[in-house]
Parts: C-alpha cells; structure tokens; sequence
C-alpha cells in the first residue's frame, strides 16, 4: 500500500521515497522522477538526496549514492565490488522469454497456438522454460493448450500486472 501524501511532506519523509526508490531501481533515477515519486518539488529532492548523500559517506557503508548524468544512483563502492560482484543476479529470463512471457501475461488465459504464431517456433522453447520455472501453467485444450500465469508470477512481477491483464482477456478468450 503507497504511503499517503500530504500536501507538504516532511524532509524526512521525502529522504525516504528517495532512498527507497534508489534502492528498487536497477539504474539512475532523474531528479525530476524523484520528485513526482515522493510528491515533492525538485528542490525539496535535491536537499533530500545531498543530506543522504553525506549520511550514506558519513557511516562508512559499502553502499553510496552517486550522482550521475542520468540522475541518482545507489551503488556499491568500488573497492567492494570485486569480492561480492558476481552475487549480482543476472537476469531469469533472457529478453526473448521476457516478451512471450509479456504476451502470455496480457493476453492470458490464452492458447499456446496464439502464443507461437505472435512469437514463432521459438514459442515452443520460450514457453518450455516459463513451464520449468514455474510462470505459467498449461491446460490441454483440444489439440492445444490454454496458457495462464502463476503466483510464481504474481509474487515476482508484482500483482498490478495481474489486474490488467486478466479484465482484458476476459473478452479476448470468448471471441475465440
């Protein structure tokens, strides 16, 4: 649940949604960004982001927060990288995956056989790997298969995904 807004947010409550949004973002975050996310004006979040500036060098954390052409940035110090930098995660799913899972995700439930011609034979493969890891689930169909998400789903990508994609296909799955 979003935390409420006031018309004025305290300093401290600002310094907050800007840590945490820094903190969720995998790259920069512009100024202009931070301000709408905390209902904040730029200069609000320009004081904001230097106090947690100083406060993140004055604990002589591994982490930081740099300021970069594209915005803020939460980081980790150079001089931690190298011991800890390969438990980055690298991405689940490669970008191939990534687009038919979207379009099992907004269309859904939807038949395999929608899904391939939209994605191709690599479908076939894409939709394979989605099984094994637990997106999605598959109910045999006639001489193909209804395709819908999983909680594994939900809980990693978020429920606002869910809503929207199931009030769409309600309609799309009686057309057929």
């Amino acid at each position: 649940m979003p935390i409420p807004y006031s018309e004025t947010m305290e300093l401290s409550q600002i310094k907050k949604m800007v840590e945490a949004a820094l903190f969720m973002s995998s790259g920069a975050v512009s100024i202009d960004d931070l301000a709408r996310i905390s209902n904040s004006t730029v200069q609000e979040v320009r004081v904001a982001a230097n106090e947690l500036m100083h406060e993140y060098e004055g604990r002589d954390s591994s982490i930081q927060i740099v300021d970069t052409k594209d915005g803020l940035k939460m980081s980790l110090k150079p001089e931690y990288e190298r011991n800890v930098g390969h438990l980055a995660s690298s991405p689940e799913l490669n970008k191939g995956v990534m687009k038919t899972l979207a379009f099992i995700s907004y269309k859904q439930p939807v038949r395999q056989s929608e899904v391939i011609k939209f994605r191709n034979n690599k479908g076939y493969d894409h939709v394979k790997v989605l099984e094994e890891k637990d997106f999605i689930r598959r109910e045999p169909a006639g001489r193909s298969y209804i395709i819908f998400t999983t909680k594994k789903f939900s809980d990693y990508f978020g429920q606002q995904m869910k809503s929207g994609a199931k009030e769409k296909s309600a309609g799309t799955m009686q057309k057929q």
